[in-house]
């Protein structure tokens, strides 16, 4: 599209050229009222076009930013996820290494336990070995019977049952501490183990979440990445819907001047044929004579010097126009060290545009009509521009200064000319060194 458009902006351009270059008036013939009044029309209709293409492109924008919306909402609500979960899991592991401290606790007791089960098994032992060897019945008996006297009798009974209920006391205190050992290990094995596992699920919650996060970011990152695009295009478009207002409005003033133009053609037309009246009634008046009037003096155009194109600036072409570093260089390069080198328009033309570029720096676009051909030139890299837009030039006029802008390596000035108008592919370019 953009090519398109400066296509047709470079022929609507050439059209006040030609009606105000004194030097093309006579080489090419101006477009008619009507055919101008066309091309304005085509210009307000691609306008029109572009302009809802705005539109269409700022509203995907809009759409965009929703979805960024919706989505960092989401990123919110899964950040939230993982601060809760990881808040958890400091909680949990809080918790494992409280049950570590009371198992290292336990431990103790346990020992203490074991310690205790383990004298009353070496007490147990020796006591079955003493039944063993005696027999627990004969041995009560003896010493009952033994007694002196039935109060020595009691005592010994009261004696033997203690001994017995102690025995017994043993065996159940045994039993119990037993119970309680094995109650505890089981216990704190249980917590420990549910802690661990609890802590393995927040930890696999974590990653999930993480990576959650990791691919919503992504896609933030993708969304980004196409509104910045869009934005690009849109004001690409912008810049294109200028292009064709200023060039609608230069349509505009090109009708105006053809109109003036063709007024004065038919004005200066009914001069000459009141002139040519006046002189035939002249003649009529003298009696006829026969005499032939000496021919008009014919008044021959100085020739022109050089050639179609002057060289734009004093110095020396450093690089041609063909393949260069991988990539077509589609014009010349001419360096200069001096100060202050002067850029001069080509040829008589009208300046398409002047502006500053990211790769051309402060570039002009000059559009030219020469013998009925159709040209533009172009100058990059200047120091400063001295025209504007649909400003008209003269062939040696200084439009600017040598200079380093843009992508740009040295003070030169990189100079194209193109066979019909500009395009992006740069397929009109020839060799500027052929024309001058």
């Amino acid at each position: 599209m953009k090519k398109q458009i400066l296509s047709l902006a470079v022929v609507s351009t050439l059209s006040l050229g030609s009606l105000l270059s004194p030097l093309s008036i006579n080489q090419a013939t101006a477009a008619s009222i009507s055919e101008m009044q066309k091309q304005k029309n085509e210009l307000k209709n691609q306008r029109s076009g572009i302009n809802a293409e705005i539109n269409e492109k700022k509203s995907q924008i809009g759409e965009l930013q929703n979805e960024q919306q919706a989505l960092n909402d989401q990123i919110k609500k899964l950040d939230f996820a993982v601060n809760d979960a990881e808040e958890k899991i400091a909680a949990k592991n809080a918790e494992i290494a409280q049950t570590t401290e009371e198992i290292e606790l336990l431990k103790g007791e346990i020992a203490e336990l074991v310690k205790r089960i383990d004298q009353r098994n070496e007490l147990l032992k020796d006591k079955a070995r003493s039944l063993q060897e005696n027999g627990s019945t004969v041995n009560y008996i003896d010493v009952l019977l033994g007694a002196n006297s039935f109060s020595d009798f009691i005592d010994r009974v009261s004696a033997v049952t203690t001994i017995v209920q102690a025995d017994k006391g043993i065996l159940e205190q045994h039993a119990r501490d037993k119970e309680e050992l094995e109650t505890k290990q089981q216990e704190v094995e249980t917590k420990l183990n549910n802690l661990k596992e609890m802590k393995k699920d927040l930890e696999a919650l974590t990653v999930k979440l993480n990576a959650q996060i990791k691919q919503k970011n992504e896609l933030m990152s993708t969304l980004k990445h196409e509104e910045e695009q869009m934005h690009a295009e849109a004001m690409e478009m912008e810049e294109e819907a200028k292009l064709l207002k200023e060039q609608e409005a230069a349509m505009v003033q090109a009708i105006e001047l053809e109109k003036k133009r063709q007024a004065e053609k038919a004005r200066q037309a009914e001069l000459e044929r009141q002139r040519k009246a006046a002189a035939a009634a002249a003649a009529k008046s003298s009696g006829g004579s026969s005499s032939t009037p000496d021919p008009e003096p014919v008044v021959s155009e100085p020739p022109s010097s050089g050639g179609m194109i002057i060289m734009p600036a004093s110095g020396r072409v450093t690089s041609g126009i063909g393949q260069r570093w991988g990539t077509f260089h589609a014009g010349v390069d001419i360096a200069n060290r001096g100060a202050n080198v002067p850029i001069y328009a080509a040829a008589d033309g009208v300046v398409i545009r002047s502006y500053y570029s990211s790769s051309y720096g402060n570039a002009i676009f000059v559009a030219h009509s020469i013998n009925g051909q159709t040209w533009t030139t172009v100058y990059a890299h200047m120091s400063n521009r001295q025209v504007s837009n649909g400003q008209v030039v003269s062939r040696g006029q200084r439009i600017g200064t040598m200079g380093n802008t843009g992508q740009s390596y040295g003070q030169h000035l990189h100079f194209e000319l193109h066979k019909g108008s500009w395009n992006a592919s740069k397929s009109n370019a020839v060799n500027p060194a052929a024309y001058w």
